[in-house]
Parts: C-alpha cells; sequence; structure tokens
C-alpha cells in the first residue's frame, strides 16, 4: 500500500488573513510540500496539471525533475497528465528522461482534464475529449513498448519510422494510472490496458465511487488481466487535522467556506458527511481512512489533497507533521486486513522484475552512435549522397 499527497496548485486567497501567495512563493511552496512529504516518510507526491489561473500547475515535467534532484525516494507522479492537449510524442519524451533522471522514481495519472478553454487553447476540440483521450493514450503506448513506430490517426500528423528518446529506463514504461472523478469512460480505458484506475474521491459520496470502483475491476476481469480482486485502484482524499478535534473544525471552517471549489455551497457539516473529508484529530483520520476498504476492497494507493483552498505553507506542513505519526498504524492496519493475494502497488523496480529483468534501454537499430544513422537512413539515396561526400 502507497500513501502519498497530490497537489491542484491553486493560488487561493487565505480567507482569515486576505492574503494571497505569488505565483512564485506558490511554485515554491509545492517543492517544500514534497519534500516534507518525503521527510515524514510518505511515498508518493503527485502535482496536477493546469494551464490556466488561478493555478500554478502547468509543466509538471519541470516541477517532478526539481523535486526529483532533490529527494531521494518519494515516488513522482502527475494528477493528472493531459492526455487529451498533450502531445503523446512530448509526454512519450519528457516522462522516460525523468525515469532516467530519478532512477524510476516515476508514474503517470492520465486525464481528461475538466477545464473546458484548455482544448482549443492547445489546437483541440473538447468535443472529441473521449476520443482524443482513447487515439493518444493508444500512441503514447506504441511510442513506450515498439523501439520504431508508424501512426496514422485522426488528431495529429503521421509518423514515420519513429523512435522516441530517451527509451524507457530499463525497457520498462512508466506505470500509468488513469484519473477520474465521474467518467466510467476511463475507468473502461484503464481497464481495457490492465493499467490502475484512480478516482478522485473528493467531491462524491462512498456510493459513487464504490460503483467506479466496482465497474473498473469488472472490466479489469473482463478483458483477462486477472481477477476483480487483482486490479490496481488509487482513491484521493482530504482531511484537516488538530489534536482536538473541535480546534480542527474551528479553524478549517472559514477555508471550507471560501473555497474556490466547493465553498459557498454546502455547509462543512454536509460535506463532510456526504464525501470522504474528514475533519478531527488524527484517529478519526486514521478511522475514516481506514473505512475506504469497506466499500472499494483492497487498494493499492491513497493520496491526500491537503495544500488547497488557500492554507498557508506553515498550515500544510503541520498536517504533514500529524499525518506522519499516524502513517505508521494506517500502515499496518492496512497490511492487517489485506487479503492474501493482492498485489501491491506497481514500482519500476516491480516492473522490470516482472519483465524478465532490466533491458538495455539505448537504440540505434543496427546504426552509428556517432553519427545516430540507421539501416533505414542508407536506404534513402540522398543520404547515402550526403555521407559519401557528395551533396
Amino acid at each position: 500500500m502507497q500513501f502519498g499527497i497530490f497537489t491542484v496548485g491553486d493560488v487561493t486567497t487565505d480567507p482569515t488573513t486576505g492574503k494571497t501567495p505569488t505565483e512564485h512563493e506558490r511554485i515554491k511552496a509545492t517543492v517544500a510540500i514534497a519534500k516534507k512529504a518525503e521527510d515524514i516518510g510518505l511515498d508518493v507526491f503527485a502535482t496536477g496539471e493546469h494551464h490556466n489561473p488561478p493555478f500554478i500547475a502547468s509543466n509538471p515535467t519541470a516541477t517532478l525533475a526539481y523535486i526529483g534532484a532533490q529527494t531521494e525516494r518519494i515516488i513522482l507522479s502527475t494528477a493528472t497528465t493531459l492526455i487529451t492537449t498533450t502531445d503523446p510524442v512530448l509526454i512519450a519524451e519528457d516522462y522516460a528522461k525523468i525515469q532516467h533522471l530519478t532512477d524510476g522514481r516515476v508514474d503517470l495519472m492520465m486525464g481528461r482534464g475538466n477545464t473546458g478553454p484548455v482544448y482549443p487553447w492547445f489546437g483541440k476540440d473538447i468535443r472529441q475529449g473521449i476520443n482524443l483521450a482513447i487515439e493518444n493514450y493508444a500512441l503514447l503506448r506504441r511510442l513506450w513498448t515498439e523501439d520504431v513506430v508508424d501512426w496514422n490517426g485522426r488528431f495529429r500528423t503521421p509518423l514515420q519510422g519513429y523512435t522516441s528518446t530517451p527509451r524507457p529506463l530499463d525497457g520498462v514504461a512508466p506505470f500509468v494510472w488513469h484519473g477520474s472523478i465521474r467518467s466510467p469512460e476511463i475507468a473502461e480505458q484503464a481497464a481495457y490496458y490492465g493499467d490502475g484506475f484512480f478516482h478522485n474521491h473528493i467531491f462524491w459520496p462512498s456510493s459513487h465511487t464504490e460503483a467506479m470502483v466496482r465497474l473498473y475491476r469488472q472490466r479489469f476481469e473482463h478483458y483477462g488481466h486477472g481477477t476483480a480482486d487483482q486490479a490496481i485502484v488509487g482513491l484521493g482524499g482530504q482531511f484537516f487535522m488538530r489534536k482536538n478535534s473541535q480546534d480542527a473544525w474551528n479553524e478549517f471552517r472559514p477555508y471550507f467556506d471560501n473555497a474556490p471549489v466547493y465553498g459557498h455551497g454546502p455547509s462543512l457539516e454536509d460535506f463532510t458527511e456526504a464525501t470522504p473529508l474528514t475533519v478531527g484529530s488524527p484517529q478519526q483520520v486514521l478511522e475514516r481512512t481506514l473505512s475506504f476498504r469497506d466499500y472499494v476492497g483492497d487498494y493499492q494507493r491513497q493520496l491526500f489533497l491537503l495544500d488547497h483552498a488557500g492554507l498557508p505553507l506553515k498550515t500544510v506542513l503541520e498536517q504533514l507533521d500529524l499525518l506522519g505519526e499516524i502513517l505508521p498504524t494506517m500502515r499496518a492496519e492496512f497490511d492487517r486486513v489485506r487479503k492474501p493475494g493482492v498485489p501491491d502497488a506497481p514500482t519500476h523496480a516491480s516492473l522490470v522484475e516482472k519483465a524478465g529483468g532490466a533491458k538495455d534501454s539505448t537504440v540505434y537499430a543496427a546504426g552509428d552512435a556517432a553519427t545516430g544513422t540507421t539501416d533505414r537512413d542508407l536506404d534513402d539515396p540522398e543520404v547515402a549522397k550526403v555521407l559519401e561526400g557528395e551533396l
């Protein structure tokens, strides 16, 4: 079982002070939070991808590479990578490069994105969102698993004899999760490929999460990847805690009431009753988190959203310290009730082992490492003339 945190990178005014962090402060805070996550023993840090104000989560590859250079153990992930509006060729290159830089400490969460204006900004049509997700991901998989790709599709220019570089570390692509709040199509896509399914699990009641995960498990088994219990599931979650439960409620209430996403809507009491948001003591957070297994079964990854709604960095780091105190018990309790045969969360090491060992990821296709030429190049008369000095 992996535990971690994810951020959406919102820049939100602190309602108790009226102070809005600058973009620079929020970016630097993200790095500090990721480093703190490793310090307390968490397994995963994930960043979302937004290209519009008030977010600073664009260019997740730069963020993850920078954090990777300052950490040693924590897995770096996305939450999510926009497979609809980002060129699969760029995704293949960028995340294979981060794989090498971090010695395999990277995976991805693919998603469609829910901000309508983003699609035309990147030359895409939101009405084709599902088709984009299907086609682009199919191409990404080929770019990582095939050394030479010929491709013709609907949404990008063709590829002829294309090799994505660098090749995945040890010949094994990063593990992919497919993230969703409410889309059964994403659950179906994850199941079709045998990838992981991550249900955001922060806005919806447990009955919705249960139905989405059950669909994914059933379809995972249908496609022959294993039993439903062997499907790879991740959940989101939110909490705010203090040693004293009432102190937590009093301190968090103004942040909740003014949050851009759920503020000015249901009361804090109604929202915590209907969704996984937990406000209270560390013991209450521990018990509520352990209860998620009651309706989704054994799962592999639990990520929490902590740095949202204008909470200052100091408060977020205090939340992480409190999480660190209950983390050993949380791990032990999930392990204690885990059914035999349920797989662990995939890691680079486990994927290499499953593939039969590490393979040399460098590809020259019988060519010359110095010139980068290949047998395919030499078949081209114009290339041959250049090499012979005739042009």
